[in-house]
């Protein structure tokens, strides 16, 4: 489906407790002319302590980098 404008918000990606399969699949699922990235999408300050980094967060990276080069 598209929107004009998809919020993503405190994704928390590189801590365990973040849900990157549900958000992988929801970004495959939906696009957008605009994608805002606001609150943490990245956990620096977990990375620091407990760094937490599985595929599924990788995924979700290179499908933010995708739509980004396909225009949104």
């Amino acid at each position: 489906m598209l929107y004009r404008s998809l919020f993503l918000s405190d994704t928390h990606l590189g801590t365990r407790g973040c849900q990157a399969g549900m958000l992988l699949e929801f970004l495959v699922e939906h696009d957008a002319d605009t994608i805002y990235l606001v609150g943490d999408i990245v956990d620096g300050g977990r990375l620091r302590r407990d760094w937490h980094w599985p595929q599924a967060h990788n995924d979700v990276v290179q499908a933010l980098l995708a739509k980004a080069q396909t225009g949104t």
